[in-house]
């Protein structure tokens, strides 16, 4: 029978913040840094001073197979720190944190206004305020400066000075710093309200002990306690969970802290420190062209860059399996999932690091060869990862022109199969395997055997965020479309510097005033890369209408010989007599087939024009669309 890798028990928030205080409960070292703002610290001991629940907390038992580097909570004394701690805290740091400062470390706290402005304060409760039922208790809790005195008019006025014991009695302010100890402070109370006429006040005092400070001593946190079994993908799916607040904690965040725990600081290989550049850092300007704010490589993530060192090292794994004579099923899976990368070893990551950079920088020189610039366009960033592992595996042998020629062939296959929205990890392990061997020689990767495109599918083409638009986007700048005002193509100069984009050919409004649907109008087949400038004289007439504007030119553009139009337009596989003659059916029906033509050529296989109907109802609409249907049909 399956035993649960977990208990769920309350405990003492006194207790747990005075182990939060001596180092036995720690914080795994992928935690960020405590940043609770002042309102919410203040709303956070709104509730506990009412018993109001403010959540559970989640810990893990130290000592089993998940070897975090812990580090102590924020504030906490330096002796913590050398204490082996019991237990770490996953989830309910800022919780915690702001509890341990405000309530027992007994020292100003660090903390941020609304206006997001760093500042110092000492919290304190109203008690009259606090025991009336008709103010908000959050309106109870005050914080204050570090001198503990609260001015205005530009600091002439005080409005409450607190700065002594003597003149928080006189307020009636009670310090949240000894809400867990108050038996010195009561008998300063008493002794300041002393006589018969006080008597009232301290019995004030009484009650606010029995309601409001008692809820503190009294208080109990539910705590998940995670066991040492717990594995370190258990952890990351439950942190996952459970942090619904907070950033969602992935492998990157889990490795760093493992690999901490043997001294090494991967964060700072990624991110860099003040005397050099990480690694992300030098990806984001990899082949940045002039213009662009970053290059290609911008968005490619720490766990990306884990996945394909550990595309390595379990090839490396199955490989040494393979040798030993295990076969089938025996052989360890080549992945670069969640679990892999969890294992990953500090040594792998050691072995393969600078080959997975040296194949993402051959990844960026590869994509701009395919004309792809920006990450805009790229048509996956998921196909990045399997692209940037076999270019590096392969080496300088991927220029050669065979190796080359084939990869194009792989990555077309993915982008017009439209095979990286799903399934990606398996499908990058896979290729990752399978490309390297076609190129030396062996079959076919799935990849490239298996896709398969669809005729009608151009059709469906219209929304930029579909990898195949983008890809066919792609392919007419890559097969030497010219702009029809300058005449040049569309290299990285040309791209940045006239701010290229997909615009329409046969102009939106046109087609609308024509009664065309744009089902049909904002397909990739009535689309084109152009310039601004271009596209602007273009604006919403007839194609022929247009076209004579570009012959003539204008004042700031000079005339254009029709020849040299023509071949403008044939460049963008446009048959010109067909927008000469504003024929837009016969247009579609045209520029479908050498579309079609020109993505055979790129996937080296001829598409499917059958009659056989794909699966389902085209999704591929604009918001706006979908939103006037649900009018209607309502």
């Amino acid at each position: 029978m399956a035993v649960s890798s977990f208990q769920t028990n309350p405990h003492y928030l006194h207790k747990l913040l005075e182990d939060c205080h001596s180092g036995t409960l720690q914080l795994p070292d992928f935690q960020r840094s405590w940043v609770w703002d002042e309102d919410r610290i203040k709303s956070l001991i709104a509730s506990v001073s009412r018993a109001f629940p403010v959540g559970a907390l989640m810990t893990l038992h130290t000592g089993g197979g998940v070897n975090f580097k812990p580090r102590p909570v924020e504030g906490a004394p330096e002796a913590a720190q050398k204490e082996s701690p019991r237990a770490l805290l996953l989830d309910g740091q800022q919780r915690m944190t702001s509890l341990y400062q405000v309530a027992l470390r007994g020292q100003v706290v660090q903390t941020v206004t609304p206006k997001n402005k760093k500042v110092q304060r000492w919290f304190y409760l109203d008690i009259r305020k606090a025991l009336d039922p008709a103010v908000e208790r959050d309106d109870a809790v005050v914080g204050v400066p570090p001198d503990r005195i609260i001015r205005t008019d530009f600091g002439r006025e005080v409005v409450l000075d607190l700065s002594s014991p003597e003149k928080e009695y006189a307020a009636l302010m009670y310090p949240v710093a000894q809400v867990f100890d108050w038996d010195r402070w009561q008998d300063g109370f008493d002794a300041h309200w002393e006589g018969e006429a006080n008597k009232p006040l301290r019995e004030l005092f009484r009650t606010f002990k029995r309601e409001v400070l008692e809820n503190f001593r009294y208080y109990q946190v539910p705590v998940i306690a995670l066991d040492q079994s717990t594995s370190k993908e258990a952890v990351c799916v439950v942190f996952e969970k459970v942090n619904t607040g907070g950033k969602p904690l992935d492998a990157f965040e889990l490795v760093t802290a493992m690999y901490a725990a043997d001294g090494h600081e991967l964060r700072k290989d990624w991110y860099g420190s003040e005397s050099h550049k990480g690694r992300h850092g030098r990806l984001q300007e990899t082949l940045r062209p002039a213009g662009a704010d970053s290059g290609i490589l911008a968005n490619v993530s720490n766990t990306d860059f884990l996945h394909i060192v550990s595309l390595f090292h379990t090839r490396d794994r199955r490989r040494a399996a393979q040798q030993a004579g295990r076969q089938g099923k025996e052989l360890p899976a080549v992945s670069g999932n969640r679990q892999a990368l969890l294992n990953l070893p500090l040594a792998a990551y050691k072995q393969y690091e600078k080959q997975a950079e040296d194949g993402l920088v051959r990844a960026a020189k590869f994509l701009h060869l395919l004309h792809i610039y920006r990450i805009a366009d790229l048509p996956y960033q998921t196909q990045i990862v399997p692209l940037a592992a076999i270019l590096a595996d392969l080496g300088d042998a991927w220029e050669h022109d065979t190796h080359r020629i084939r990869l194009q062939r792989w990555y077309w296959s993915g982008v017009f199969g439209e095979l990286y929205g799903s399934a990606v990890e398996s499908r990058s392990a896979k290729d990752f395997l399978e490309v390297p061997a076609w190129l030396r020689g062996g079959p076919e990767p799935a990849t490239v055997s298996e896709v398969l495109f669809r005729a009608d599918r151009l059709k469906t083409m219209r929304m930029r965020l579909s990898a195949a638009y983008k890809g066919m986007n792609a392919l007419l700048m890559k097969e030497g479309a010219q702009d029809w005002r300058s005449g040049q193509k569309f290299d990285h100069t040309v791209f940045f510097g006239e701010n290229v984009d997909i615009h329409h050919i046969f102009p939106q409004d046109w087609c609308k005033k024509n009664g065309l649907k744009p089902a049909v109008f904002d397909s990739i087949i009535n689309k084109t890369p152009l310039s601004f400038r271009t596209n602007r004289i273009i604006g919403g007439v007839a194609p022929s209408e247009y076209l004579a504007k570009l012959v003539a030119g204008d004042k700031e553009t000079p005339p254009l010989a029709p020849a040299h139009l023509q071949a403008y337009l044939r460049s963008h596989l446009i048959d010109p007599d067909l927008l000469h003659h504003d024929a837009f059916d016969a247009f579609m029906a045209d520029r479908q087939k050498r579309l079609l033509a020109l993505i055979e050529k790129a996937m080296g296989k001829t598409a499917y024009t059958g009659d056989a109907q794909e699966e389902g109802v085209d999704a591929e609409v604009d918001a706006d669309a979908v939103e006037a249907e649900m009018v209607i049909t309502a």
